[in-house]
C-alpha cells in the first residue's frame, strides 16, 4: 500500500483544490486589507490550540505572468524564511512552488511589513535539519507527508538587499 493511499480519499476530489483556492484568496484579502491583524494566526488541525503565524507569498505565474498571493505558515531561521510545499498532502506541488523555481525573486508580507526575498529550495541536508522543526512548529506537516508521496518541498526565503 502506497503512502498516497492513506490519505482521505476525499483530498482527491477537484473539489478540494477550489475550496483551497478559494480560501486562499478570502484568507489573503482579510489578512491585506487589516495588514494582517486578521489572518496572521492560523487556528487550524494542529494548530488549533497552538497558533502559528501566517504570510502571505507573492508570486508571478510562470505561463500567465499575473500576480498570485499564497498565505502560508512559516518558521524563522535566522535571517530566512521557510515555508513549506505541502499543499495539505495533495499528491501534486501548488502553483506557487512551481511559479517560484521559475521566478525566484518576490516579496511576502508579514503584518504590515513587506519584504524583498529570493526563494531556493532546500538542498536535502537543509531539509533533514529543517524538517523536525517544521513539524514542531505545525504538527501536520508529518500527517501531509505521510499522505503522500511525494517529498514535501522546504522552500528558504532568503533577504533580498
Amino acid at each position: 500500500m502506497s503512502k498516497a493511499k492513506r490519505r482521505p480519499s476525499q483530498l482527491d476530489s477537484p473539489v478540494v483544490g477550489r475550496i483551497i483556492k478559494y480560501v486562499s484568496r478570502a484568507h489573503a484579502w482579510v489578512y491585506r486589507r487589516t495588514s494582517g491583524a486578521i489572518g496572521i494566526n492560523w487556528r487550524i488541525g494542529s494548530a488549533l490550540r497552538k497558533p502559528v503565524r501566517t504570510l502571505l507569498l507573492h508570486h508571478r505565474g510562470r505561463k500567465s505572468g499575473r500576480s498570485f498571493t499564497a498565505p502560508l505558515l512559516y518558521l524563522r531561521d535566522g535571517d530566512n524564511i521557510v515555508v513549506v510545499a505541502s499543499q495539505g498532502g495533495l499528491a501534486n506541488h501548488p502553483q506557487w512552488y512551481f511559479n517560484l523555481r521559475h521566478d525566484p525573486d518576490t516579496t511576502v508580507q508579514i503584518g504590515k511589513e513587506v519584504l524583498p526575498v529570493r526563494a531556493r529550495v532546500a538542498q536535502q541536508q537543509e531539509r533533514a535539519a529543517l524538517w523536525p522543526k517544521l513539524v514542531e512548529l505545525y504538527a501536520d506537516f508529518d500527517t501531509y507527508q505521510a499522505w503522500t508521496d511525494r517529498e514535501i518541498p522546504v522552500v528558504i526565503l532568503e533577504p533580498r538587499r
